[in-house]
């Protein structure tokens, strides 16, 4: 293969993984924008649409109404962990916030260890989602859930862009995300933004969970662990709390793993995580706030 189809096809790997990382990253970024709370149960937010996708299949519903069932059933789950978990402890200390999403993490984990065992399952894909496409007398192959995943993270950006600048409940949160305590004192109605906040960022999520047991072909109840830590890197590459940011930064730490596996010598691919945490440790030292920041100012 010449060098140039070699890099065209890591570049396609590379945008593929970072829609993944990008689409979770948002997710942090909208919560933290407005409640400045890093959550940690946001990960199973991802095992909790892919689980929901998987039971929808598993009923004879077709996979595009499993997919949006995924993403329903994600963002229904985050309102009820907001609603019961973190609203009653809201303005408490962040330590406080912090032991809570990490016990929410647990439970959630469970949960789902409870209701569908620790083991992974196998996640169907319909036949025509299970295909690829091939270039250059099959040096270039990208498969149709590459395609899909782009497609749908390109579709749910774009909405989510428009929501946050041309409706007013999405200039309602950006407000809140600038000050909370001043967007109250105009009228508006902090906690439906926040509850609105929590249901874009767990659909998101569970848009992500379902791509991501598409690709890997199972679903298992600790999933969102690693994809979540990847996210927390990606948000803190192009700033944490922006959603621009989550953006660039998914997509380049997408494209940094890809790289790193198919450029590095062999002996270093399995060490491609300890390199992104490497990096995660580069830029709190040496650029907090990330990329697309210069301050400590949250917008989204």
């Amino acid at each position: 293969m010449s060098p140039g189809l070699y890099i065209a096809q890591q570049i396609i790997n590379g945008v593929s993984l970072g829609s993944l990382y990008a689409l979770v990253a948002i997710g942090l970024s909208l919560v933290f924008g407005i409640l400045r709370m890093t959550n940690f149960a946001h990960g199973d937010m991802m095992m909790v649409g892919a689980f929901g996708a998987l039971t929808l299949g598993a009923a004879g519903v077709p996979f595009e109404l499993a997919l949006l069932g995924g993403i329903a059933i994600g963002a229904l789950t985050g309102v009820i962990v907001e609603r019961v978990a973190y609203r009653p402890v809201r303005g408490a200390a962040d330590v406080t916030l912090l032991l809570t999403s990490l016990a929410v993490t647990y439970i959630l984990e469970n949960l789902g260890i409870l209701l569908f065992t620790s083991s992974p399952h196998d996640f169907p894909i319909p036949e025509w989602l299970d295909s690829s496409y091939e270039f250059s007398d099959g040096q270039i192959t990208f498969t149709q859930v590459n395609v899909l995943t782009v497609v749908l993270t390109g579709i749910s950006l774009s909405l989510l862009g428009w929501f946050v600048t041309r409706t007013d409940m999405g200039l309602g949160m950006r407000a809140a995300a600038e000050d909370m305590q001043a967007a109250n004192l105009v009228g508006l109605d902090v906690n439906k933004l926040i509850v609105v906040a929590f249901a874009l960022a767990s659909g998101f999520a569970g848009l992500a969970g379902v791509l991501w047991a598409a690709q890997a072909g199972v679903v298992e109840p600790s999933m969102g662990f690693t994809p979540l830590l990847k996210a927390f890197v990606a948000a803190i590459i192009g700033g944490f709390g922006s959603i621009a940011g989550a953006l660039l930064g998914g997509y380049l730490l997408g494209a940094l793993e890809v790289f790193i596996v198919a450029f590095l010598p062999s002996e270093l691919s399995p060490y491609r995580d300890a390199i992104v945490f490497s990096l995660l440790i580069a830029f709190l030292l040496f650029r907090p706030y990330g990329l697309l920041r210069t301050t400590r100012e949250v917008k989204l």
